[in-house]
């Protein structure tokens, strides 16, 4: 069986008071505002009246919070999968944000040479290729109903950019991916598309913080 179709989550937010880009630390939980906005991820999910036979997270600790209410709702586990975690970053550790005002950081401009790559961290292609495999090989083990993947935004965009069919290269700051949002792809004749994305009500996001992505 395949995978009727697959729901690509965001973890909500995550506490971070010290604005750290924390990639793949460990030890980076949601905040309450982050659960609350996981709990609407599945609410929406629910709603839409579809059957969830399976349900997959990355393994760090605000991707697997973030797959538990899901799992609740559908009464389905969550297994944890490393091909789905946040891309790796040399900048992981730092204060940094991905956006113009890292080019006032002198200690990041070794990292900033080839922005096309990038040089900071993993590969766009190299994120691009685990995600759709994860993406295919989870379809392809869901017996029944949808897939649900809990993963991170530029996982998530690199999804969005191989089945839009766009060039990988992008500007961070203008990734359609919002904390605790759900971006829908689904195959036709063995080629996968975009079907929809939906993200947290205004009224759910406004002032949460979203620092700490690659």
């Amino acid at each position: 069986m395949v995978a009727e179709q697959v729901h690509l989550v965001r973890h909500g937010e995550v506490a971070n008071p010290g604005g750290v880009l924390y990639a793949r630390l460990p030890g980076f939980p949601l905040s309450p505002a982050g659960h609350v906005m996981a709990k609407a991820a599945a609410d929406e999910l629910v709603a839409r009246g579809r059957p969830v036979g399976r349900i997959v997270s990355s393994p760090l600790e605000r991707a697997v919070e973030s797959a538990e209410p899901v799992s609740e709702a559908f009464g389905v586990a969550v297994d944890l999968d490393l091909q789905l975690i946040e891309a790796a970053s040399r900048l992981e550790g730092g204060t940094f944000r991905m956006d113009l005002s890292i080019l006032r950081r002198v200690d990041a401009w070794r990292y900033l040479v080839n922005p096309v790559r990038p040089s900071w961290g993993e590969p766009f292609a190299e994120v691009a290729a685990r995600m759709m495999g994860a993406v295919g090989r989870i379809a392809e083990e869901t017996e029944h109903g949808d897939a649900v993947i809990v993963s991170h935004q530029l996982p998530i965009w690199m999804v969005h950019r191989v089945v839009t069919r766009r060039r990988l290269f992008h500007d961070p700051r203008k990734r359609r991916c919002a904390l605790s949002s759900i971006t829908t792809i689904e195959q036709r004749d063995g080629v996968w598309h975009e079907v929809g994305y939906w993200a947290p009500s205004p009224d759910l996001a406004a002032g949460t913080v979203d620092v700490g992505a690659v």
